[in-house]
């Protein structure tokens, strides 16, 4: 067990007051966890969803979470060999950079690592997501959308009517191609249509266990396929933010 460094002072001077007591409540509780737990994992968030880490911190009850401001998690941890409080803890904090956290735990590295590979959840690509999937919809009827949402569909940039009640695409349209930056109006229909096309994933960046760091190779994103769909359903599903 390598030896502890806790005792060694913490400076926050060039933080702001407002703020201040929970920057420092989060430094004393990761410098306790260090001790508490055997591992500490950095992992990538890819696609971030409130709800999906709500689920995710239910499943992994006995262990612990920090997602905060990164350069007040490496504070804890420690920046340099000099004011990390355990040996090769600054390693973590290099590899500290956008979107992620910390996963503090005591189960076995095969076990987080399997977990972390299978775990992954479908969701509604919001405004700025990258489309994944060409979406072209056929001319004719869409009798999954009700008769009342048929003005709406027109604002969003779908040609549509009421044909004797049935909301009805005059010509056929493209709601976006692979590659596109999405907007508001196209992730809006995307989610009127089911097509979850963002996946929330954690990827495992790096580990540190007991004085030893290792880094974890990332492997590249699937290639992208192009898909060609009618009106899948309109359940509209709003995002619980926690």
């Amino acid at each position: 067990m390598p030896r502890s460094k806790r005792d060694k002072k913490i400076s926050l001077t060039k933080t702001t007051k407002k703020g201040l007591g929970l920057k420092q409540h989060l430094i004393e509780l990761i410098r306790k966890d260090v001790e508490r737990f055997s591992h500490i994992f950095v992992f990538d968030i890819q696609n971030m969803r409130n709800s999906k880490l709500k689920d995710v911190r239910g499943y992994w009850k006995d262990s612990r979470f920090f997602f905060g401001k990164n350069k007040v998690m490496a504070l804890a941890l420690g920046k340099s060999p000099e004011d990390e409080i355990m040996d090769q803890l600054s390693q973590l904090t290099v590899e500290l950079k956008g979107q992620c956290g910390l996963l503090f735990t005591s189960k076995p590295k095969e076990e987080v690592i399997k977990w972390f590979k299978q775990y992954e959840e479908r969701d509604y690509a919001k405004s700025g997501f990258i489309a994944t999937d060409t979406v072209h919809l056929d001319e004719g009827p869409l009798p999954d959308f009700p008769h009342s949402i048929e003005p709406h569909l027109r604002q969003l940039g779908l040609p549509t009517s009421l044909q004797r009640g049935v909301v009805t695409l005059v010509k056929e349209h493209t709601v976006c191609n692979v590659g596109d930056i999405l907007t508001p109006e196209q992730a809006r229909i995307l989610k009127l249509l089911g097509n979850q096309m963002a996946v929330f994933k954690l990827k495992l960046r790096c580990m540190w266990s007991n004085g030893t760091f290792e880094k974890f190779k990332v492997k590249k994103l699937s290639k992208k396929k192009t898909i060609k769909t009618k009106s899948e359903g309109v359940e509209d599903v709003e995002m619980a933010v926690v």
